[in-house]
């Protein structure tokens, strides 16, 4: 697995200081780590890509520039989720019918800036980067009227935590792995806030209600089996507020167990 480290924070807004600090804090952790939960070694190539948090515009034009994924099985770390935006733009580029899943607490398809974490999947419709139909987020639990309508509107699929919490998880990932099969071009994209505060802590958006480590690494591990699963990021650790290091060291579980 190749992993790319990229330290950007200035998609973040207000709460973006702590987490450019997250590649380097979650990667320190992963030697702590020997095996994956199947017993296979993991093989990480790590590289760093060098932005500037003051320049936005340049600093995508830098990722777009330095991403590769035409040879292995790719994992981006950041940094906020507006690295989405130009990570999922190279990563289209590679396929026909590219699609993606997310797993997040906020839709983050709020129309107020250009680009932020909080509109980076809006853009990348608006942009024609992605269709609506091979969207999927997973874990939502606090959004605007405003996202929930466009939500509906323009048909993108989506399971909120209560659906979760009142359903079969395993009919649920079903759901999902049948419509993310059909695509040529899979990226999974991990915002940690999807994680209840008690697993996570450490980001700047922490909402009440949400996913166990545990039923995360479920739906990783069967989403894994996929073969058109390509690439993955996982964004908006924050280091710096983060309590014992769980949500560093969680992060860097999910990264073994999908390496």
């Amino acid at each position: 697995m190749k992993l790319y480290k990229i330290s950007f924070n200035a998609g973040a807004l207000k709460k973006k200081e702590g987490q450019e600090l997250a590649p380097e804090k979650i990667t320190s952790f992963l030697k702590d780590f020997y095996l994956t939960e199947n017993g296979v070694l993991p093989v990480i190539n790590q590289e760093t890509i060098i932005i500037d948090n003051n320049d936005v515009e340049e600093s995508f034009k830098k990722i777009e520039q330095q991403l590769d994924f035409s040879n292995s099985f790719t994992m981006i770390v950041g940094g906020d989720h507006s690295i989405t935006y130009p990570s999922f733009k190279t990563f289209s580029k590679n396929y026909e019918n590219p699609g993606m899943v997310i797993f997040d607490a906020h839709p983050d398809v709020q129309d107020d800036f250009k680009i932020s974490h909080e509109d980076y999947l809006r853009n990348l419709i608006n942009d024609n980067i992605i269709k609506k139909e091979n969207i999927i987020i997973i874990g939502i639990r606090n959004w605007s009227k405003e996202e929930v309508q466009y939500l509906k509107n323009n048909k993108i699929k989506f399971y909120t935590m209560r659906e979760l919490s009142f359903e079969e998880e395993r009919e649920i990932c079903d759901a999902v792995m049948s419509v993310a099969r059909s695509w040529d071009g899979f990226y999974l994209s991990i915002d940690i806030d999807v994680l209840d505060p008690a697993f996570a802590p450490g980001t700047g958006y922490a909402e009440p209600g949400g996913m166990t480590t545990r039923q995360l690494i479920y739906f990783l591990q069967r989403l894994k089996l996929l073969k058109n699963l390509k690439a993955t990021d996982i964004v908006e650790v924050n280091p710096k507020i983060d309590l014992n290091d769980m949500t560093s060291k969680a992060a860097a579980k999910i990264i073994i167990e999908l390496s």
